[in-house]
């Protein structure tokens, strides 16, 4: 092989793997990342057991007694919006295991970022967005009759939630359709909604002004730049507290939704997370 076209080759093979690594396709983060929830592609599913090997909390909330690496997966599919190729996607799943404590009407699986503590922490003052991607995932399908909490954010004293990321039918809300994702405020009044996809990836982010008591939401699909969809809307952001990622299944035909209600058997649900992580919005920076 003569040395030019063996330089060639080797020029062109540099140029697949910088563009592998920059993840071709992949949107930049242009804002000062407080809470880093992207999973590297190194990651092993026992590595969520353990506070020195990932960027969530190992004990909270989930089963009583299962460990997260029974209940995160890593799906095959393609990166979600902001996740280059040093990232993967993952995903939380719910079963009949899945009862916190003594919460016997909910099935329930939810992240804690590390260091996002439930008074003082640094992603419940100034300005923050918190940004996440999900992808229906049609063998662990959503049971849409029954409400669930996707990304939340839950004040301090556990009586209420700053907002409320959902889809399925909510609770005393009937005239909401079912199949949609849905950002409700403080008082869980609709804030803004969209259809759920089946097959394509969506991005959304929410930003929360804790001086001035506003949430706006942002929402893209597949590789779109996110745009805004809302106006700084009021919003009570008071109480501190911390962002939950997960699920939250509500049951049904009660009144006490925490401790009793309708749970299917042999409960096998998930939910495919990507681009999960939550920036520093002080100066109006919002990654698109």
């Amino acid at each position: 092989m003569h040395s030019a076209t063996l330089l060639g080759l080797l020029a062109a093979a540099v140029t697949v793997s910088a563009r592998a690594c920059s993840g071709s396709g992949a949107s930049e983060i242009k804002c000062p990342i407080v809470f880093d929830g992207r999973v590297k592609t190194t990651t092993q599913l026992t590595d969520f057991d353990s506070s020195s090997t990932s960027q969530f909390n190992p004990d909270y909330v989930k089963g009583n007694n299962l460990k997260w690496s029974d209940i995160v997966k890593f799906p095959n599919t393609a990166n979600a919006h902001f996740d280059n190729a040093t990232y993967k996607p993952f995903e939380v799943t719910i079963s009949d295991q899945s009862i916190f404590q003594t919460q016997y009407g909910f099935r329930r699986a939810g992240l804690l970022f590390n260091g996002d503590t439930n008074e003082g922490s640094p992603g419940s003052t100034g300005v923050k967005t918190i940004h996440f991607s999900l992808k229906w995932d049609a063998q662990r399908a959503l049971n849409l009759s029954h409400e669930y909490l996707l990304v939340w954010h839950e004040a301090a004293d556990y009586s209420s939630n700053q907002f409320n990321f959902e889809a399925g039918a909510i609770l005393g809300q009937a005239g909401l359709p079912k199949d949609t994702y849905k950002l409700l405020d403080r008082n869980n009044k609709q804030v803004w909604s969209t259809p759920i996809l089946k097959k394509d990836w969506q991005n959304f982010a929410v930003t929360l002004d804790f001086n001035k008591n506003t949430l706006q939401v942002y929402y893209s699909k597949g590789n779109e730049p996110l745009k805004s969809v809302t106006s700084p809307v009021s919003n009570n952001n008071a109480g501190d507290g911390q962002y939950q990622i997960g699920l939250l299944k509500k049951p049904t035909g009660t009144d006490d939704v925490v401790n009793s209600g309708y749970q299917s058997n042999n409960l096998n649900e998930g939910l495919i997370y990507g681009s999960l992580f939550v920036e520093d919005s002080a100066t109006g920076c919002v990654s698109k």
